[in-house]
Parts: C-alpha cells; structure tokens; sequence
C-alpha cells in the first residue's frame, strides 16, 4: 500500500501562459478607455483644485492679513514667511503636503492682481502650457488681467 502515487498540485506552464494572455487581452482593451477618461476628467480636476487653492489663499489673508505678492506664489501657503511681523500671524501650512501641479503636471499661475477687480489670479495653463486655448487647452480658474 506504499506504492500509492503522490498527486502534484499546481498549474503548469502552459496553464499560466493562458492565464497572462487572457490578463493582457482585457488589459490592452480596458486600459486605453480608462486612460481616456482620466483625460476627459482633467479640466474639472483642474477646475477642483483651483477652488481648493483659491480657499487656502483666502485662509492665508485671514491670518496674514493680505494676499501672498505675487514674488511670494504660492509657496507662501507652505513656508512660512522670513518677515518676522507675518510670521507670528501666519497659521500654515494651508495645503497639505506640496502645492500640487495640476492635471498635466504644469504648477498652477499665481499673480496680483486678477481680472475684474479679482485680488488675484490663480490659473492653469490647461493641456497645452500656454495662456489661451480652447478646450482641454484652454486657461482654468481665476485668470489674469489681459
């Protein structure tokens, strides 16, 4: 009764060469259709982020009692200021973690004044880098003058 066979468990080669094939098919016809739904999505996540950064600029006036210069950006939501009459009303950081780069990883515009009598503009470029544009090129937020 010793001579009984031992049974292997596991899968074979062949087994697991199907299994990625399948795993790359459903890849290579999922993915570019979830890629271009990130794409479509970046302008309103750009639209997002700049009323999240326009909030913590506000919060910045609160304390500081101005706007950050437009020399200062919008690192001053992050660093604390080296002038010692700001620095003590100064409650940062406003942003948690880093300022972020919006959706096509380009730093958001911060200037003063805005457009319209806006204290400031803050702004993505969109997907192409540059002011103007149309679609998902097109400048998102509070632009600058002119």
């Amino acid at each position: 009764m010793r001579a009984e066979k031992r049974k292997l468990v596991g899968f074979t080669l062949m087994e697991m060469l199907v299994v990625l094939a399948i795993i790359g098919i459903i890849v290579g016809y999922v993915g570019p259709r979830i890629l271009g739904t990130v794409d479509r999505e970046a302008p309103k996540i750009a639209a997002t982020q700049a009323k999240l950064l326009r909030g913590a600029i506000e919060n910045f006036r609160l304390d500081v009692g101005r706007y950050p210069t437009t020399q200062e950006g919008l690192a001053a939501l992050i660093t604390k200021p080296s002038d010692p009459a700001i620095a003590t009303r100064w409650r940062g950081p406003y942003t948690d973690g880093d300022v972020p780069m919006d959706p096509w990883k380009n730093p958001y515009q911060y200037s003063v004044p805005g457009m319209n009598g806006q204290p400031f503009a803050l702004y993505s470029m969109g997907s192409d880098g540059k002011r103007g544009g149309d679609g998902d090129a097109a400048d998102i937020g509070i632009l600058p003058p002119g």
